[in-house]
């Protein structure tokens, strides 16, 4: 099983790249505009991150009609609208498109490209487009930077017909496969999971595939291990692949092994289903949270934590968040 080394509580917290590019999604049902919000992969993890106290770059891309205030500033291409999706909840399945809606794309950013990632060395990268911006090239370059790099696969194998509906091609096919090996972590979902050999990509790298309301399965060359879920009212499932990602990264960033971390993703992407639009992490729902899942209650996770976290002496955490979530 792939581990991180524990973090003491004065190792400084390590540095991660995000590139993804921010969107404008717009949701709809019976043909009505039901929410506009920010969106993009980029948008979720950065909350999540932020949330862990966990120190990020973000290289992102938007459109000089980019409308929403953000903490992380973008790169403005003043000859570029920013991307925008419409998810449609009422039209059912579509042939390789989300079971739980179809998504299309429609206005595209320029992609990312190589030159436009910062010249220096980051311990975790993640490469989370949505809408097509990762080239081969960039995902390349940020191997190079990067000690470890963690894909979530829909950067790789999003298509998008004449309309821009949002279709799926199998990941040997993507252009990006030869990377394999370079990586260290691939996550997706369940219905896209279908579009790669997980028995022959685990053989490369390690494979997280989601299984919304039952947790998640990770893979890697000799063994697998199903984590279990967190209850979930859903309302809106974008973003909880996302928001999952940020929260397993998180989780590594701080120390813990890859069950827990993916545990810890769980928990994220299972906040994230029960709002529109991007979560607000605060610790009263946090705590309530915990407090409704006797997942970890009692377990030798909840004691190894304070130590790996950081409690000072007397007992206050420096990152209340994850104390609250595992020490409930």
């Amino acid at each position: 099983m792939v581990t991180t080394i524990p973090q003491s509580p004065n190792t400084p917290i390590q540095s991660v790249l995000i590139v993804g590019n921010y969107c404008h999604d717009v949701l709809l049902q019976g043909g009505a505009v039901v929410a506009e919000t920010l969106g993009g992969a980029a948008s979720f993890i950065s909350n999540v991150l932020t949330g862990l106290s966990v120190s990020f770059h973000l290289t992102s891309k938007v459109g000089v009609d980019f409308k929403y205030p953000v903490n992380h500033d973008p790169i403005v291409i003043p000859t570029s609208k920013t991307t925008v999706f419409h998810a449609y909840f009422d039209q059912g399945y579509s042939e390789n498109a989300h079971q739980d809606r179809v998504l299309k794309r429609v206005e595209v950013c320029d992609p990312i490209n190589p030159s436009d990632l910062p010249d220096r060395k980051f311990d975790f990268g993640m490469a989370v487009g949505v809408g097509g911006e990762i080239l081969p090239e960039t995902l390349e370059r940020m191997v190079e930077i990067c000690d470890a790099v963690f894909v979530d696969i829909q950067a790789l194998i999003r298509a998008f017909d004449e309309n821009g509906t949002v279709k799926l091609v199998r990941l040997k096919e993507s252009g990006f496969y030869h990377l394999l090996p370079r990586l260290k972590f691939l996550k997706a979902s369940s219905d896209e999971a279908l579009f790669m050999e997980v028995e022959e990509v685990r053989l490369w790298c390690c494979v997280v595939v989601t299984h919304g309301k039952d947790g998640c399965e990770v893979y890697w060359k000799d063994g697998e291990m199903k984590i279990a879920p967190f209850g979930a009212n859903q309302i809106d499932p974008t973003g909880a692949g996302d928001s999952f990602l940020g929260g397993f990264v998180g989780g590594l960033v701080h120390g813990l092994v890859v069950p827990d971390a993916a545990l810890v993703g769980n928990f994220f992407g299972s906040l994230t289903v029960a709002h529109i639009g991007l979560p607000k992490f605060d610790l009263r729902l946090l705590q309530h949270k915990c407090m409704l899942s006797n997942i970890l209650q009692g377990s030798e996770l909840c004691g190894s934590l304070c130590w790996k976290l950081g409690v000072n002496g007397k007992g206050r955490p420096y990152n209340a968040v994850m104390l609250l979530l595992f020490c409930q």
